[in-house]
């Protein structure tokens, strides 16, 4: 009688074929996947390649940095290099965190210095960085190569003094949008005179003059300089001598255009901008007037990005700028370029995927200038491969947004805030459902959405529905009851953050997540209808999350204003401060 053969099981079949490799010959191959969740997936096929992607990882990305604790990271990736960490919740660029609420880097660094020596890299945002934590770095480290801070605060231009002195393969030093105290620009002179390797430096944000002959020496130094970004201190006459010595840069944030230029220095300054041929990010412009901007048009044929978040263009400007950006990819623009910017946008940048519009003064109900629906659809009209966009404005209609999403449907970053809260459609006085039910319905690889405006239930009832591939979500002065965030949490299979503000949801919302919290990232939620036995139910029912609620009075009873969940391997903070209430 001929025996019936086994029926093999193709999980054992892959994991003894895996076997087969050396390790040496696996950790490399793994070793050449760039994607952090490409990198996730492997380690789970089976044991062999766990280890081999624990040993041969260098780099790693922390969302929450109470998600895991230093000790658990180092036993978990021994071999890092790079370490990329988000401290605070969003919500804090809005003031609704308190400042010391922590998030300090100095805990991770004293473990760093014993497990990871040769770390080369540290990414930081929203956290909070002391000088003394700088100056740690810089002695602990003897390989260090590049930090980038961004919306960090706690430390001074001392602590960059130390990075300078001590630094010396320091190849980035990226210092963006951070709480820093600026007490004199003389750390540019701490960088030493045989110091050669820098790539990056980004100071736009610091507010005191610089020492710029210390700028130009080291800007004339440093050949491989490719990122160059100067605050508003630097004048367009010191930007043309930065320019002669660097004409390699490929981005550049330039100072102040508000001096007034003889004929000779205009001329020197347009030849300075024609010899950078490599030139494909220009950001900064922070006052530009008109008679100025031509200066640039030489370097604008390579041009991919456009950042004029702080210059107030007017949409004259833009257009004139505009004609010579035909390879566009990214704009950042403030509202004062009007609708009339936004159709030069659509005319003339084709290849455009994302565009920023920032409100010149978001409190001013009474501005008279601004963008509206018409500006939103002629961009979408003109530019086919949009898929990011933020855009602020102080009207918007149904009608508009689901011309918008009819024309670029492969949004996956879609931000939209009317600026009123909860304002309609204002010409039918309905509410807004309609319109961010077309975005949910017509763009099926949607990951982040931030809806505004006066919004029902039905709204939240459609992203459930609609939204597979969401992943954050932000929500503001909308929502009609519990019932819309409860169609949010179960219906979105990839949410991994929610951020929630001023809306009428309550305990039944917050509770409805319970199987769902241990999948995300984070939740917030404040000013809502949330209490503080509701908050302490959640704990229970999920002892791994951390539900933490801050309350200015430190009471543990009654409402519960600031609501923050999320999921962690370390358990409770240990540095939480007294207005902090860890259930």
């Amino acid at each position: 009688m001929e025996c019936k053969r086994k029926k093999e099981n193709p999980k054992s079949n892959c994991m003894k074929q895996a076997s087969v490799f050396p390790d040496e010959v696996l950790e490399r191959v793994l070793g050449m996947l760039k994607s952090r969740k490409d990198r996730s997936s492997v380690s789970l096929v089976c044991k062999e390649w766990y280890n081999a992607e624990r040993w041969s990882r260098r780099n790693v990305f922390i969302g929450n940095c109470y998600s895991v604790s230093p000790e658990i990271l180092t036993r978990r990736f021994p071999n890092i290099r790079s370490v990329t960490l988000k401290g605070k919740p969003r919500f804090s660029d809005f003031n609704l965190v308190p400042a010391n609420w922590g998030a300090d880097i100095q805990s991770w660094l004293l473990v760093f210095a014993e497990k990871y020596p040769s770390l080369e890299e540290l990414r930081l945002k929203r956290m909070n960085v002391s000088d003394e934590s700088l100056e740690f770095i810089s002695l602990h480290f003897p390989n260090f190569k590049a930090l980038s801070l961004l919306s960090c605060d706690g430390f001074s231009t001392d602590g960059l003094a130390a990075i300078a002195t001590n630094c010396k393969n320091l190849t980035e030093l990226d210092i963006q949008e951070n709480g820093i105290e600026d007490k004199s620009g003389n750390w540019l002179t701490c960088f030493p005179d045989s110091f050669t390797s820098l790539e990056v430096l980004n100071f736009a944000n610091l507010q005191s003059d610089v020492n710029f002959d210390a700028l130009e020496k080291l800007v004339s130094r440093c050949k491989s300089l490719k990122t160059l970004k100067v605050n508003k201190s630097v004048t367009l006459e010191q930007l043309q001598r930065l320019l002669v010595q660097a004409p390699q840069l490929g981005e550049l944030g330039s100072g102040s255009f508000s001096q007034e230029l003889t004929p000779q220095q205009y001329s020197e300054l347009e030849s300075a901008f024609s010899k950078c041929k490599c030139l494909h990010t220009l950001s900064g412009l922070w006052v530009a007037p008109g008679q100025y901007l031509p200066v640039l048009y030489p370097a604008c044929t390579n041009l991919t990005f456009l950042n004029f978040s702080y210059a107030p263009l007017d949409g004259d400007d833009l257009t004139k700028l505009l004609v010579h950006c035909r390879k566009l990819q990214r704009l950042w623009v403030v509202d004062t370029v009007e609708d009339k910017g936004l159709e030069a946008v659509g005319s003339h940048c084709p290849l455009l995927e994302e565009l920023r519009v920032f409100p010149s003064d978001p409190f001013d109900e009474g501005i008279a200038h601004g963008v509206t629906e018409s500006g939103f659809i002629a961009v979408s009209k003109g530019c086919p491969r949009l898929h990011y966009v933020l855009y602020f404005c102080r009207q918007m209609t149904n009608a508009a947004v689901a011309t918008v999403v009819q024309n670029c449907p492969n949004f996956t970053h879609f931000r939209l805030c009317i600026m009123n809260p909860g304002q309609p459609d204002y010409l039918t006085n309905e509410s807004m459902d309609e319109a961010f039910g077309a975005v949910v319905k017509t763009c099926t690889k949607l990951q982040r959405l931030a809806v505004s405006g006066k919004l029902t239930d039905l709204t939240f009832e459609l992203i459930g529905k609609y939204a597979k591939n969401l992943e954050t979500l932000s929500v503001a002065f909308a929502g009609s009851s519990d019932w819309g965030m409860q169609c949010v949490l179960e219906g979105c299979p990839k949410l991994r953050k929610l951020e929630v503000r001023d809306c009428p949801f309550g305990n039944a919302a917050l509770l409805s997540g319970v199987e769902k919290y241990e999948s995300m990232r984070s939740l917030w939620m404040s000013d809502c209808k949330v209490t503080m036995n509701a908050c302490r139910l959640l704990a229970q029912e999920m002892p791994r999350l951390n539900v933490e609620v801050i309350k200015e009075d430190g009471s543990y009873e009654g409402s519960a204003n600031k609501v923050y969940v999320y999921r962690s391997v370390a358990g409770p903070r240990r540095d939480a401060p007294p207005f902090v209430l860890t259930l």
